[in-house]
Parts: C-alpha cells; sequence; structure tokens
C-alpha cells in the first residue's frame, strides 16, 4: 500500500469515526435521562449494542469511501460519488441532533428519512465504480432501516 493509499484511508476512517463522534456528542448525555423516559417498541435492542455497531458501520463506510476514492477524483463519478457520500455522512450526524439533541422524534423520523434515501443513492453510485464498496455500505443501509423503524415506533409510542 502506497503511503498516498494509505492516508487515504486514514482521513476516511477518522472522517468516518469522527462523524460518529460528532452525533455522540448529542446521544450519550439523552440516555440516561430523556431517552430511557420513553417508551420503546418490544424490538428495541439494549443501549449498550448501538455503540459497537455503529462502530463497525463507520469503519465499513471509510473502507467504501476509500474504495471509491481511489479510483481517483479526476473522474467525474467518483466525485459526485463521494460528495453523495459527504451528504449522507452529514446527515447522519444532523439525525442525532434532531433526535437526541433536539430530543424530537418527529425532526428524527422525518430526517432519517431523508438520510436512508441519501444512503441508497451513495451505494448506487459507488457500485457503478467499485462493487465492493457498494456492498460495504449494505449493512449500513440495514441498520438504518431498523434504525427507521425504531424511530417510528418511538415516534407512535410517545406522541
Amino acid at each position: 500500500m502506497k503511503l498516498t493509499h494509505l492516508m487515504k484511508f486514514l482521513f476516511a476512517l477518522v472522517l468516518c469515526q469522527g462523524a460518529g463522534m460528532v452525533g455522540a456528542v448529542y446521544t450519550i448525555p439523552a440516555i440516561p435521562g430523556w431517552y430511557a423516559q420513553l417508551q420503546k417498541p418490544f424490538f428495541s435492542p439494549p443501549n449498550w449494542i448501538f455503540g459497537p455497531v455503529w462502530t463497525l458501520l463507520f469503519t465499513l463506510m471509510a473502507i467504501a469511501a476509500y474504495l471509491v476514492w481511489s479510483k481517483g477524483l479526476g473522474e467525474p463519478a467518483v466525485r459526485k460519488a463521494l460528495v453523495s457520500f459527504l451528504l449522507q455522512l452529514a446527515l447522519n450526524s444532523l439525525w442525532c441532533f434532531l433526535f437526541f439533541g433536539l430530543r424530537s422524534p418527529l425532526y428524527g423520523l422525518a430526517e432519517i428519512l431523508l438520510l436512508w434515501a441519501m444512503i441508497l443513492v451513495t451505494i448506487l453510485q459507488f457500485f457503478r465504480i467499485s462493487r465492493p464498496a457498494g456492498w460495504l455500505l449494505i449493512p449500513y443501509l440495514l441498520w438504518v432501516s431498523f434504525a427507521t423503524s425504531l424511530n417510528l415506533g418511538i415516534f407512535i409510542l410517545n406522541r
């Protein structure tokens, strides 16, 4: 692996894990108080599972972004795919602010639907450039699909 490739991968990893840390700023303080008091659907997992799952998902996202980026920024499709990737990454952090920071399951639900669509757009773009990169984002889409149903359940149970 060339140093430039290693630097690209590390940048992608720091960027993705950093987005997770931004989200955690809003999430972690809300867990013991506000979130603990919410009614949750029967399929709500224990709180401890979210940290490891998101760490893994952000790592997979970083690998996927690196694979696409390594095809070269001179390619218009690569630039477009990476812009979509950055947009969905920003939306990921925004969800934490809306749901946990503002304590709004409604705003979180509206935003997570947009996030889900942007993840799908990103996956389709990644598949055109690197099939492995596209596949690496599938667990993320599945987890956000689950999170969407959890967000919907919380919204319905707590209105």
